[in-house]
């Protein structure tokens, strides 16, 4: 669960500084300089984790590995859609040729707009959130204030097969609720 949350906090980081290193990338093209020039800068000022992504694939392309292998392994090493979106589009330019500048600075500003939307869809299901932790608290905060204030009701419950198929049934749809409120705030965008 620890190493579950790192890795989202993580790639929320690298969502919201990857726009920077792409209009980092697309000044250094129109500056004049080399894709792998841009590759290097990015790697050298934008804060981590975009940082170390960019360096690793400088590094790859230094090391003598093909920058269009490097970029498919950036891909997969990043499962986030704007970084396949990015491979996708160096890659295509690289083939087809055209104006790679240009086309790194719509796809920051795509990108941008975006996260964006991202941000106000969080807020807006916030309320939704905060309904669904309050509802999957209260049943077990009732129940032990029941155990503490009245112990009588709840040890007839407990000893009771009645009782005992009661709460069974009772905490199954407790966590059938739950996960369902999750699945209806939560909006994969």
């Amino acid at each position: 669960l620890i190493v579950r949350v790192m890795r989202s906090r993580r790639l929320d980081k690298f969502e919201e500084f990857f726009p920077e290193a792409v209009d980092l990338i697309a000044r250094t093209l129109r500056a004049g300089h080399a894709f792998s020039t841009g590759l290097r800068m990015a790697a050298e000022e934008v804060p981590e984790p975009v940082a170390s992504e960019f360096r690793l694939l400088h590094d790859q392309q230094n090391y003598g590995l093909p920058i269009n292998e490097g970029l498919r392994n950036m891909a997969k090493r990043v499962p986030i859609i704007d970084a396949r979106f990015f491979v996708t589009a160096v890659l295509t330019q690289r083939e087809a040729g055209g104006n790679l500048a240009e086309v790194l600075d719509n796809l920051s500003a795509v990108i941008r707009e975006r996260f964006r939307i991202k941000r106000q869809l969080r807020v807006l299901s916030a309320r939704g959130r905060l309904t669904g932790a309050i509802l999957g608290a209260l049943p077990p905060a009732i129940g032990v204030m029941m155990l503490i204030r009245v112990p009588d009701h709840f040890s007839l419950l407990l000893e009771s097969d009645l009782g005992l198929k009661m709460i069974y049934v009772a905490l199954a749809l407790q966590v059938l609720g739950a996960y369902m409120i999750h699945k209806i705030t939560d909006v994969d965008y």
